[in-house]
């Protein structure tokens, strides 16, 4: 189906332009004249090869747009107007596109979510089936005030972990430029200085192995290099197969320090995630498949997976929950409460509130015990090197002083 550019004349004499999907150009010809419109010009539009990497609207815009789009449907402005009004007053010229289309569709008989579901880079399963569920519900305004909330909950928990992980990593990163640069060119130095005071055979032992570390990385450079490149990319890739990113997701789940965040942060997601869609009138196995796929971690994915498995078999989502193990315990337990009252949508929330707090928690637990951690590290191989290195000019100065 091509896109086309077309020029009509209104019973009034107006012109109007628009663009317009379709097979041919009699087909848009006999779409604009049911419209009550006289097709004055139909030109197919050029492909546009744009290459985008994710999506193109930031969360941020995202959760603007849909808190004005609730709004204005609340007010009573019809689907196009909204549409409209938002396309025209937005920065992102890519999102107003996006707009564009999607109201251009509407126009021509779809249905929002159907509009959403054609930018699955901008609009996830999430979103489309929630607008869905609000469309048969009528409560698309509803739906959009949780779907802004769902959506700054999750921006808020995915900053949280990206700024704990900034600080060590950005140590890390100082301390490894840091020894190159004292192996490279600080302990060549001082061996250069030590043979010509012809002492070099007299070292004491943490020098020479200081110094024999120096000239192994400068001899083996290359190779050390490649080996790093090589290992990089080796988990790289890994991290892309099936098989290797279960092993790491896996990982992640059970490092001893690591773990029991990752695991807060999946607890959190899945709680929040499930029970939006569930107080929207999704359907609970449609919500637990979406679920798994939001989840971030195939682990998690396929416990979810397996427990939707058994709820299709007439069985309550506790019970299986409990078997994967990957869930704790008092999680799986206030599940199976929320489904025996039957308020398990609001019961998932009051789970997802408490482990976003555990997550805050956990986030400043984990960067106040990594920062001494990493300074010490960094501070203790640049002693040991020091020491090293200072060692002999100390008992070349105490030998002078005695002669």
């Amino acid at each position: 189906m091509a896109e086309w550019s077309w020029e009509a004349r209104s019973r009034d004499g107006e012109v109007r332009k628009g663009v317009m999907e379709a097979d041919n150009a009699d087909l848009v010809q006999s779409r604009l004249r049911a419209q009550n419109l006289n097709p004055v010009k139909v030109k197919k539009k050029p492909k546009e090869f744009n290459i985008v990497i994710g999506s193109p609207v930031k969360p941020a815009e995202l959760v603007v747009f849909v808190r004005q789009f609730a709004t204005m449907i609340d007010a009573g402005l019809p689907l196009v107007q909204c549409l409209d009004i938002l396309s025209s007053q937005g920065e992102n010229k890519q999102f107003n596109t996006i707009l564009k289309e999607i109201k251009l569709f509407v126009e021509q008989g779809g249905t929002f979510s159907e509009g959403l579901r054609r930018h699955p880079k901008v609009f996830n399963d999430l979103f489309v089936n929630l607008v869905a569920a609000g469309e048969m519900g009528g409560i698309l305004d509803t739906i959009l005030q949780r779907l802004a909330v769902y959506i700054e909950k999750n921006v808020k928990l995915r900053r949280q972990v990206r700024g704990a992980m900034v600080y060590p990593v950005a140590i890390l990163n100082v301390a490894i430029a840091v020894i190159v640069v004292m192996l490279t060119w600080v302990i060549p130095a001082f061996r250069e200085m030590f043979a010509e005071f012809g002492g070099e055979d007299q070292l004491p032992g943490i020098t020479k192995f200081v110094i024999g570390i120096s000239e192994g990385f400068l001899d083996n450079f290359w190779i050390i290099s490649l080996v790093f490149t090589a290992t990089v990319s080796a988990i790289g890739y890994s991290y892309r197969t099936k098989g290797g990113k279960r092993f790491w997701h896996k990982a992640f789940l059970t490092l001893p320090i690591i773990g029991p965040v990752v695991r807060k942060i999946a607890v959190a997601r899945f709680t929040r995630t499930l029970g939006t869609l569930l107080g929207s009138g999704v359907p609970i196995l449609d919500a637990m498949d979406i679920v798994g796929k939001a989840s971030g971690n195939v682990i998690v994915e396929s416990a979810i997976h397996e427990t939707a498995d058994r709820v299709r078999e007439g069985r309550t989502m506790a019970e299986p929950l409990m078997a994967t193990g990957v869930f704790p315990p008092m999680v799986v337990q206030m599940i199976g409460v929320g489904e025996q009252t039957g308020a398990l949508d609001n019961m998932l929330n009051k789970i997802a509130d408490f482990y976003e707090e555990e997550v805050d928690v956990a986030v400043a637990a984990l960067t106040s015990l990594l920062e001494p951690l990493m300074m010490v590290f960094i501070g203790g191989i640049v002693g040991v090197i020091l020491i090293a290195m200072y060692m002999p000019i100390f008992e070349i100065a105490g030998k002078v002083q005695v002669e």
